[in-house]
């Protein structure tokens, strides 16, 4: 089970914290990965954490804005979203699999454990 929190609304420039809380897996072993939904558009990926080294990825239109972390102590994850802009607003999804962030891409295809979503507005 995951479950997001953290979402809600932000001027433009704001800031916003998503956390994931992962139980049934162990992030230790299982890669963790944000994505995000806006209206009539597809499920793109916004940034994933490899668990065997930690290492996070980012698409480029957050490089630089959001910041992955992890606390595998409490099986969370937490996606900190600086400068957001209108352009980010929409439903946002953590998800959690095995083998599947590697940064090359953003598919949802491969995952296959999601959360509920956390919606998040970016509106002055």
């Amino acid at each position: 089970q995951l479950v997001e929190s953290g979402g809600g609304l932000v001027q433009p420039g704001g800031s916003l914290t998503l956390s994931c809380t992962v139980s049934g897996f162990n992030l230790d072993y299982s890669d963790i990965g944000w994505f995000r939904q806006a209206p009539g558009k597809e499920r793109e990926g916004v940034s994933c954490m490899r668990s065997r080294d930690g290492m996070p990825f980012y698409r480029d239109s957050v490089q630089g804005r959001f910041t992955l972390s992890r606390d595998t102590a409490k099986n969370t994850v937490y996606l900190r979203m600086n400068s957001l802009k209108t352009e980010d607003t929409a439903v946002y999804y953590c998800a959690t699999d095995y083998w599947t962030c590697d940064g090359s891409e953003w598919s949802p295809e491969p995952w296959n454990n999601w959360g509920q979503g956390s919606q998040v507005t970016v509106s002055s």
